[in-house]
């Protein structure tokens, strides 16, 4: 069975290229397409309402879809950790899902978790990221998703050493993390994480190239899993194994019953 989409801010650059995955999609069609200014009743209808509209209109597409009962996926940016906390509650309240993706590249979902494994071992990091001149928000959502992923995987840590933060050239400081946004012409989108520590320094950097090749694997993942999704999902590395998560402790060996013979394993041979 088909899922009907629609689509808020199908006009803009994510918007566009989202609309062309479904397109090529035999599972999702778009039965409506949405401008940042467009009446939220025209989702009425839809099975999923995507949203790659702006941050200032963002917040009111994911309560209409929350209210309407219906599925949605945010690519929009400028979703932290204590914005989706507000609509949590709304959305279990529902029985419906929502997923926030920061960023629908594979590369930088692997540049971010990357940044928060290596966390743990450096006691100062800062991440510098760069977009184009018409990015109107910063920093951007993904520069927010990495810098709160270092701060979990640095629970035990603490917040990394960030001198002189009361001056503004050191940047936002995000989860303990200072953020640098450029935005300048003849740039897609850039994050450099800069890991510091006695002697040494770590930078993970990742580069958007081709927007449109780089999102829409990480498109056609994210649209399957909000389809059918329940609660708030936040992440494209929460939907990949990436194989970077913690691996399970191995499960402790029975004790063996040593009968007769203390002291003595008990051993058994197969043929």
């Amino acid at each position: 069975m088909t899922t009907r989409v629609a689509l808020v801010g199908g006009t803009g650059k994510l918007g566009g290229i989202i609309a062309g995955v479904i397109d090529a999609s035999d599972d999702f069609e778009t039965v409506a397409v949405l401008g940042s200014s467009n009446d939220l009743a025209d989702i009425d209808g839809a099975d999923l309402v995507v949203d790659a509209s702006t941050p200032g209109v963002s917040v009111d597409v994911v309560r209409a879809a929350i209210e309407r009962g219906i599925n949605v996926l945010v690519g929009t940016s400028g979703w932290s950790s204590e914005r989706i906390a507000l609509v949590r509650p709304l959305v279990d309240a529902a029985g419906t899902g929502a997923v926030f993706i920061p960023n629908f590249s594979l590369g930088s979902v692997i540049g971010s978790a990357l940044a928060a494994a290596a966390a743990p071992h450096f006691s100062s990091i800062e991440i510098v990221e760069a977009h184009r001149e018409t990015k109107v928000d910063s920093p951007s959502g993904t520069a927010v998703r990495t810098a709160e992923l270092i701060a979990d995987a640095r629970a035990e840590a603490g917040p990394v050493e960030s001198p002189h933060v009361d001056q503004r050239a050191r940047g936002q400081q995000v989860s303990s993390v200072p953020i640098h946004s450029l935005r300048r012409p003849g740039v897609v989108a850039r994050q450099e994480t800069i890991l510091s520590g006695p002697g040494e320094s770590l930078t993970i950097v990742h580069d958007t190239v081709e927007p449109a090749l780089a999102y829409a694997p990480g498109i056609r993942v994210a649209l399957a899993a909000a389809r059918d999704a329940r609660g708030v999902v936040v992440g494209l590395d929460t939907l990949i194994d990436l194989g970077l998560r913690p691996r399970p402790a191995p499960a402790a060996e029975a004790p063996v019953d040593e009968g007769a013979a203390p002291g003595q394993a008990a051993r058994t041979t197969g043929a």
